[in-house]
């Protein structure tokens, strides 16, 4: 386990760099220039050149390379071109939006989904369980900004239970206030990640109902239930644990949906503003957070895999004692 977890540690990091190359050249490949951020339509000639000079851009591209990597590995994603703040405090400002959105969501969706996910596997035979069934591949298919909308039109305007979106100038200053700006957008996320959840722990549950040796532990005496839980939980999870770690990065990669149904200021909302205006280093910044968050719950959910499932180190330790 613990060459496994080198060697991971040493392909997370080999994919962070990577991932960080492919993301400077993809943007200094696309049309138009940094500058642009700075300078107005009627721009002289000088301006143009005093502008490229500012922001680095008449530098040769590897020149600009090196100076972002190097301010990267001390911890710097440089200066917004735009609002002159440094990019890391508008991220760390905005990842206290997007992460309890995310992290709030993810928990509930995923007892939401892993109950409903068994029960319509146990009760498949049944009216309710084919019902279940249908209401999660029904939410499946829904996009989730129309989700969001709906839930806005019940809560907010016909019931006037909760706000239709925004959130506390203050931040986390009135913690109520702010679970309550994020009510709206996370009963939004719960929905549709629950549904996909429930179809993904239906499947895994009903390969393991139908195993033998769930089958041998029922005619040892056990009940169905009791045999499930003792036996079946562990095998089921293994799947569902690859799942969760993708929803909970779709999560992430798809707050600029929800954010923007719900006029959040997270971080999808700061990559949308820093599209917007051409803001190179908050676009680099954005995607630098968001590519390691991604990889580290990739890690994370690989690591659960292995803890989880005993086969999968004992695996490991064979392809290594035969290495």
């Amino acid at each position: 386990m613990t060459r496994y977890l080198v060697r991971r540690l040493l392909f997370l990091v080999l994919s962070f760099l990577v991932g960080m190359l492919v993301v400077f050249l993809l943007l200094r490949v696309l049309p138009g220039d940094p500058a642009n951020a700075l300078i107005s339509v009627n721009a002289t000639p000088e301006q143009i050149a005093a502008a490229r000079a500012q922001v680095g851009s008449d530098q040769p591209v590897i020149v600009q390379l090196g100076s972002w990597l190097s301010g990267l590995l001390r911890g710097d994603l440089g200066t917004s071109f735009t609002s002159g703040a440094p990019v890391a405090g508008d991220i760390a400002a905005r990842l206290a939006v997007t992460l309890p959105l995310a992290l709030i969501s993810f928990v509930i969706a995923t007892l939401l989904g892993s109950v409903i996910g068994v029960v319509a596997a146990a009760r498949a035979r049944t009216w309710y369980g084919a019902l279940l069934g249908a209401i999660t591949q029904l939410g499946i298919a829904v996009p989730v900004f129309w989700v969001g909308l709906l839930v806005v039109w019940l809560f907010a305007l016909t019931l006037r239970l909760l706000p239709s979106g925004g959130f506390p100038r203050d931040d986390w200053a009135d913690p109520g206030a702010a679970l309550s700006a994020l009510a709206l957008p996370v009963i939004t996320i719960v929905i549709v990640m629950s549904a996909s959840l429930a179809r993904y722990v239906r499947s895994a549950t009903l390969d393991v109902l139908d195993s033998d040796y769930l089958r041998t532990a029922r005619a040892l005496g056990e009940s169905r239930a009791g045999a499930f839980f003792a036996h079946g939980v562990r095998n089921a999870a293994v799947p569902v644990i690859s799942i969760l770690g993708i929803e909970l990065a779709s999560t992430l990669l798809g707050a600029v949906v929800v954010e923007s149904v719900f006029t959040l200021p997270g971080l999808g909302a700061l990559l949308v503003k820093a599209v917007g205006e051409h803001d190179y280093p908050s676009i680099q910044g954005v995607l630098v957070v968001t590519t390691a968050l991604v990889l580290l719950i990739g890690f994370l959910a690989d690591v659960a895999q292995r803890l989880v499932d005993p086969r999968l180190r004992g695996s490991i330790s064979a392809r290594g004692g035969q290495a």
